[in-house]
């Protein structure tokens, strides 16, 4: 079983363009939904997209799990709360997405790998800058 290291709760508004016909939250948008969770997470961490740029790396999605429960619907405000499981030799982070009553309507995972941008190299290890906010973030100075 994964060990939840850090999570991040969020917010989020299902939108009219999010639904189709019978204003139910089309199955493609839980992607985009788990993007709003995994760059709070992110953002938290001090390590987001514009950071990992400017750091020289990039963290393109490897793998995608979804579970779909029950439907999110048009003008209801969800919860997506972020987990991080691992982040020393990749990305992996565990999503919940509530309905606006508590309910689950979602379980999630992705993976990401770490890729040199410059040359497009994939790396083995995240980058040390990651491995340290990560770990001052959730109290630990030595890897685990």
């Amino acid at each position: 079983m994964d060990q939840t290291l850090y999570t991040v709760k969020t917010p989020f508004k299902v939108e009219f363009f999010d639904v189709d016909s019978m204003q139910i939250a089309w199955h493609g948008n839980y992607v985009k939904y788990m993007e709003i969770g995994r760059c709070a997470l992110l953002d938290k961490i001090g390590y987001g997209y514009k950071e990992m740029v400017k750091d020289g790396y990039v963290f393109p999605v490897t793998t995608i799990n979804l579970k779909f429960v029950r439907s999110l619907h048009f003008g209801e405000t969800a919860t997506i709360e972020t987990s991080l499981i691992e982040y020393e030799n990749r990305l992996k982070i565990k999503y919940v997405i509530y309905t606006e009553d508590g309910q689950v309507a979602n379980k999630a995972e992705s993976t990401q790998m770490c890729v040199r941008a410059s040359d497009n190299e994939s790396l083995f290890e995240c980058p040390p800058l990651l491995i340290e906010r990560v770990e001052k973030l959730i109290g630990t100075g030595h890897r685990q």
